[in-house]
């Protein structure tokens, strides 16, 4: 028996994976530890080291194994005044082709007065016929500090996939006291392999990464490129009113890990997450 439209839709609607985390981190005695924990769908957070360093580290884990078009995720992570938190993910996300609708992932970031946020999650991997719509809104205190690293892998070089046609929309805005201090939006359209192959774009690069630290200076700039020697792909750093922006491209995703973490050690991220060791 042939399914009607409207019966087909409500079944894969049905199937779709929606999860959100919430979470608040609360600075103590020697230590941060969590105050507030929500969790919904099949997004789940984990703490490794629990109350045992003064960062508290958290561990995003996706139970639905990857994401497709109509999935949404919504984080949202507090960092009290005075607080220290390190977020990863377990794996690697995978977001699968669509048929139609789009992949929503918003993410909200908020850092009290004195508190310390390092938002690294590991790699974006998104496939051919991929519709990703991405937002990260990041709230800073005028003395908070943030490390933030996003990567995004297009297909799997290793297994010769190529990302030939997609939508990606991937908006970033980072506030301190409540001023704009940045506003980057990455849009491709259509025929993605094309676009990445221009020069002005990723210049056939298919591993794309950004690192923004606050406060940042002209040292830390300086300690990046001098390690242009031993990067794979490129990497391009500036460094303006105390915030220093780091861009990477790279052949693949194997090199763009490689350049990101020693960009990232270079920065004052070490030590790295231990999951982005195995």
């Amino acid at each position: 028996m042939l399914m009607g439209a409207p019966l087909r839709d409500e079944i894969f609607a049905a199937n779709r994976a929606v999860g959100s985390v919430a979470f608040t981190v609360a600075a103590g005695p020697g230590s941060s530890r969590r105050e507030r924990v929500h969790e919904a769908g099949s997004l789940r957070v984990r703490f490794p080291n629990g109350q045992s360093r003064a960062a508290l580290d958290g561990v995003i884990v996706n139970t639905a194994g990857g994401m497709t078009g109509g999935d949404r995720f919504d984080i949202d992570i507090t960092v009290g005044a005075g607080a220290a938190l390190t977020v990863t993910t377990a794996a690697a996300e995978k977001i699968y082709r669509s048929l139609g609708p789009d992949t929503e992932i918003a993410i909200k970031l908020d850092v009290a007065s004195g508190g310390t946020l390092k938002w690294l999650p590991q790699e974006t991997i998104v496939f051919d016929a991929v519709r990703l719509r991405r937002t990260i809104d990041v709230d800073l205190a005028r003395d908070a500090n943030l490390l933030l690293a996003e990567a995004c892998v297009f297909g799997r070089s290793a297994m010769g996939e190529v990302v030939t046609d997609g939508s990606i929309f991937d908006r970033w805005r980072v506030r301190v006291g409540g001023s704009l201090v940045l506003a980057e939006t990455l849009r491709l359209d259509e025929a993605i392999a094309q676009r990445l192959a221009l020069r002005a774009v990723a210049a056939d690069s298919v591993a794309v990464a950004g690192i923004i630290k606050i406060p940042g200076s002209d040292g830390d700039a300086a300690a990046v490129r001098a390690m242009q020697e031993h990067f794979a792909g490129e990497v391009g750093v500036s460094a303006w009113n105390g915030l220093v922006m780091t861009r990477l491209i790279a052949p693949g995703g194997a090199a763009l890990r490689r350049d990101l973490a020693a960009a990232l050690t270079a920065l004052g991220g070490a030590p790295l997450p231990r999951l982005w060791l195995n």
